[in-house]
């Protein structure tokens, strides 16, 4: 698949769909200003309005009707909005996107003959021929025409009127495959018709472009197409918004802008690792004489190649996959594949076994509405590439996107009574799905007899209840919105065999998502891949599996220990693969995929670092094929997950040695034995900070010992350590801070409302000697000696003891071994106060002397070698003179 090609379409139609369809609106007097009331000559039939144009709009007809749908559509969505605009956006991209994954997938299936009638929509099986063939023979197709239509057809041809004709078969076509893909092809919406701009002629237009500029295979499942293109051209659709609304990590998401900001589509090779170790592995352990790992690549077993099996009967249908985050399906098609192999295990046939995917086995959940109509369509064509008439079964699916209840103000109405239990039912569904697309599948939903209540339901209409005006009302409106609810409510309250997912990736919440992840899940709330991390486990079967992609900072920092507790003490790694730093081209973090049990184990976790390998996402595709293929390859480990839990912080560092576990063991914390800070945050450097060059030497005191003596010198500026670039035992004295007065304009830097914004924390140990580091370092890290007289920074983080073992500890600190360890506790490029002071401290009391004697001596080297520059204050002179 070409994916330059998918993307530059995909982005460029989203924008020329909106563009289409703001003009078309702009044409009836409906624009982003509001919206323009009929003159006073218009009749019923025509309407006029003022556009701005020399003319005035004309609407007549079937058109009058449909610009009122329009109109209230409007209306109705600014309920949910801040503003008229806010609503009119909505609306727009809701349409644009409405007909772009209608197009696309009408597009693979004409590509691979899925259509009922077998005519093509959007192109000829002849390639000369630009005219779609059912524009061109539209008699030939399954679409029923009325003795009107027909008639309209043969003018529309007569007068070469071509893209109208087009347009009216389009709709049409859609309509049909209502018949058989419900879920996204729904019944049109007359103000959605009334918006279509779509035209085969224009060579710039998106029918031209989509049958042109993407090849052909890249559609065909006989070929090199996948259905996978369709959750490709989805995330490079929403790529451009997803820009547009957020840096995922520097700003808050407002509830409708969620999907866009956190949708990232799964790289294939990912999907494969975590759906063989989990849905695969699952299988296999449970089935001694299966040959299907023969048949996962990625399928990760122990040096020894040995499998643990677990003595109970499983039978495909029990095999149940859920992804709970599922976007446009990805992951649910390769699973697909891997339960057709093991259905052919079985003696199941393709077409059975295919039907028994969908209605047993496949279970997804999304907020995003537009995703699960792919998503849903995806599985379908997978279900129709093994089974011919598996869209002609009416098959029940297990997928659904999550809908609220907050249009509901209850579910019981004047008349329904004839079921008290079920009723409760109802109510509790009203309830618990308040916010429900805020929320999402993080919601723990009681398990309830959700299938006699959704009967209940259907048969309301044919029980003994009189129906008056307003309840004819529900069952238009509420009715279907509670079989959503009741849907949904059963996938959420299941427990599967395994839980595969790329949830998202978003810290910064806001409103009842942001309540509800405190409330519910405060230990845990991170991120929102953190929180799913956790819950994932209440949607998981005892010794099940929770398979991931998420952001590999989970491993390392503190902000995610409580987890790591948690899973070490209750769960089991199985497997898992931390990537290089910037491998993944669809974000900005750095990640890893793993698998987890659901339960405690004592096999041996299977990993694999590829923190040396660059190159992007390929590169770690082949490492780990590789190492599958070569465990003695150097970058695979057996880790004992018990040794984690020896590690201050429980960091997942699979990789480290026993040698380095005992060092843990064995040694006191750096901290325990020296006192390690972060200093003076002045809120406004450029106001506080200079260059020590900058200013009249005979105002900067070079070397305080304390606070009272750089008080009673009376100067104005004393050496601040900043952190800097990378350097060991001494240097980067550049700056000096304003600190005269004991700090005192500093330590009253306030904002209008008089709130300090400064933080001049640890005062106690300013000027006092130490050893520093940069907090943050994209290099290795360095520590460096500051002799009295300096005060340091938030970056500049600092170490205090008394001389002799200040020393000592530089030495060990600036040591490989030390490096190995910073490494361990903090794999990125973050050094933070906590990371140093858990270094494990052994002090040889034996050959400490001498230990100090060559860390001084090399000290005085870098100081003399700093000294040389002009930019030292105690430069004296260059040595070369």
């Amino acid at each position: 698949m070409n994916k330059t090609a998918v993307e530059k379409f995909a982005v460029w139609a989203r924008q020329k769909l909106i563009d289409d369809i703001t003009y078309k609106a702009g044409t009836l007097g409906i624009s982003e200003n509001g919206i323009a009331e009929k003159l006073p000559q218009s009749t019923n039939d025509l309407q006029f309005f003022d556009i701005g144009t020399k003319k005035y709009a004309e609407v007549s007809g079937k058109k009058i009707k449909q610009r009122d749908a329009l109109v209230n559509a409007i209306h109705k969505r600014e309920q949910s909005f801040r503003n008229y605009k806010e609503a009119f956006d909505n609306l727009v991209e809701e349409v644009a996107y409405t007909w772009f994954n209608r197009l696309i997938a009408i597009r693979f299936m004409e590509v691979n003959d899925y259509l009922p009638s077998g005519v093509r929509v959007l192109s000829s099986e002849n390639k000369a021929k630009n005219e779609p063939d059912f524009v061109t023979s539209p008699f030939d197709t399954d679409l029923e025409f009325t003795p009107y239509e027909q008639d309209l057809i043969i003018q529309l041809k007569d007068d070469n009127k071509s893209d109208e004709l087009f347009r009216m078969l389009f709709i049409k076509q859609c309509n049909k495959l209502n018949e058989i893909l419900p879920e996204l092809f729904e019944k049109t919406d007359d103000y959605s018709e009334l918006l279509l701009t779509i035209s085969f002629t224009d060579k710039d237009g998106i029918v031209y472009r989509l049958t042109h500029d993407i090849n052909e295979d890249d559609f065909n499942v006989e070929k090199d197409g996948q259905v996978e293109i369709i959750g490709w051209m989805y995330q490079y659709y929403i790529s451009k918004k997803h820009d547009e609304i957020v840096n995922i990590y520097k700003g808050t998401v407002k509830k409708a802008d969620i999907p866009a900001a956190t949708q990232l589509f799964t790289t294939d090779w990912v999907v494969r690792y975590m759906v063989d170790n989990s849905l695969g592995r699952y299988w296999i352990e449970r089935n001694p004489e299966s040959k299907l790992a023969e048949k996962l690549d990625y399928f990760v077993t122990p040096k020894d190649g040995k499998i643990n099996y677990v003595d109970e009967k499983v039978y495909p249908t029990d095999l149940t996959f859920f992804d709970p985050c599922m976007g446009s399906g990805h992951i649910l098609v390769y699973a697909f594949d891997v339960l057709m192999e093991i259905y052919r295990e079985c003696g199941y046939s393709d077409r059975d076994a295919a039907l028994n995917i969908v209605q047993h086995n496949l279970f997804g959940l999304d907020i995003d509405k537009r995703a699960y109509q792919l998503a849903y369509f995806a599985v379908m064509m997978k279900a129709r590439s093994y089974n011919r008439r598996a869209l002609t079964k009416n098959v029940s699916n297990n997928l659904a996107y999550i809908e609220e209840s907050n249009a509901v103000s209850k579910f019981i109405h004047d008349g329904l009574t004839t079921d008290k239990e079920q009723n409760k039912i109802g109510e509790y569904l009203v309830e618990a799905f308040r916010h429900a697309q805020e929320i999402g599948s993080l919601q723990t939903i009681e398990k309830k007899d959700y299938k006699a209540f959704a009967e209940y339901l259907m048969n309301l209409e044919n029980s003994d209840i009189q129906f008056d005006l307003f309840s004819a009302g529900w069952l238009t409106i509420t009715k279907p919105l509670m079989l959503q609810l009741t849907k949904q409510a059963h996938i959420m309250s299941s427990k599967y065999a395994v839980v595969c997912t790329n949830p998202p990736y978003m810290n910064k919440l806001e409103g009842h998502l942001k309540k509800f992840v405190v409330d519910n899940y405060k230990a845990y709330s991170g991120d929102l891949f953190s929180v799913f991390m956790y819950r994932n486990f209440g949607f998981c079967k005892s010794d099940g599996y929770s398979a991931f992609m998420t952001p590999f900072v989970w491993m390392f920092i503190k902000t995610y220990e409580k987890l790591r507790e948690y899973i070490i003490s209750n769960k089991a790694i199985t497997s898992l693969v931390q990537m290089e730093y910037s491998a993944f081209e669809e974000a900005t973090v750095p990640i890893c995929s793993f698998v987890l049990k659901n339960s405690k184990s004592n096999e041996k976790s299977l990993c694999f670092r590829l923190s040396d390998f660059k190159g992007g996402m390929e590169v770690q595709k082949q490492k780990v094929l590789e190492a599958i293929a070569n465990k003695d390859c150097g970058y695979f480990y057996e880790a004992d997950e018990n040794n984690f839990s020896k590690i201050p912080g429980s960091p997942i560092a699979y990789w480290v040695s026993e040698n380095f576990i005992r060092a843990f063991e064995n040694g006191t914390k750096l901290g325990d034995i020296a006192d390690s800070k972060q200093g003076l945050a002045t809120a406004d450097n450029n106001r506080f900070l200079r260059l020590w060059f900058e200013v009249n030497n005979s105002r900067i005191k070079f070397d305080a010992h304390d606070r009272e003596e750089a008080i009673d010198s009376d100067k104005k500026w004393f050496p601040y350590n900043k952190g800097g670039e990378f350097r060991k035992w001494y240097g980067n004295n550049d700056y000096v801070v304003n600190w005269q007065n004991d700090g005192y304009e500093i330590r009253h830097f306030t904002n209008g409302c008089g709130k300090l914004r400064s933080r001049p924390q640890n005062t106690d140990t300013y000027f006092k000697e130490s050893i520093t580091w940069s907090k943050i370092s994209s290099g290795s890290i360095a520590f460096r000696y500051k002799p009295s007289g300096h005060i340091y920074d938030v970056a500049g983080t600092s170490v205090f003891a008394e001389h002799n073992l200040l020393i000592y500890l530089q030495g060990f600190c600036n040591s490989s071994t030390a490096l190995k360890i910073a490494n361990i506790l903090s794999p990125t490029i973050n050094y933070e106060v906590g990371h140093i002071a858990n270094f494990p401290i052994i002090i040889d009391k034996d050959k400490m002397g001498k230990i100090m004697e060559i860390v001084e001596k090399t000290i005085g080297i870098s100081k003399v070698d700093w000294d040389s520059f002009e930019t030292s204050w105690d430069f004296k002179k260059n040595p070369l003179l």
